[in-house]
């Protein structure tokens, strides 16, 4: 609805009398237009893909088919964090043992 509002507006400032006699206004205002039009666009792409209730996850999958390398990145982030919550609850299970030679070799590894 925004987007919508953004859109209107920026039609009427074109229509203004002012955009025909300061041609630094219609330019301004011929680049805002485009601007709103092409967020509205944007918004509107996002809706018609379902993407606007899927938040953070569904933004993530649709740049993914755009920009493949992204979708790589984000599993080795997943592995990652993976990884670092196995280790970190390793480090917790050493800490709580009783300090001997060998617990304390494992938890400085």
């Amino acid at each position: 609805a925004m987007s919508k509002s953004a859109v209107k507006i920026s039609s009427d400032l074109l229509s203004n009398p002012l955009c025909e006699q300061e041609p630094a206004f219609l330019e301004m205002v011929t680049a805002f237009d485009t601007a709103m039009k092409r967020m509205d666009s944007f918004n509107q792409e996002k809706v018609n893909m379902g993407l606007a209730e899927e938040g953070e996850t569904g933004v993530c999958w649709w740049f993914s088919s755009v920009f493949p390398s992204l979708n790589m990145a984000v599993k080795r982030r997943e592995q990652t964090l993976q990884d670092y919550k196995r280790l970190q609850s390793k480090v917790e299970k050493y800490e709580e043992k009783e300090r001997t030679g060998p617990v304390l070799a494992k938890l400085h590894q």
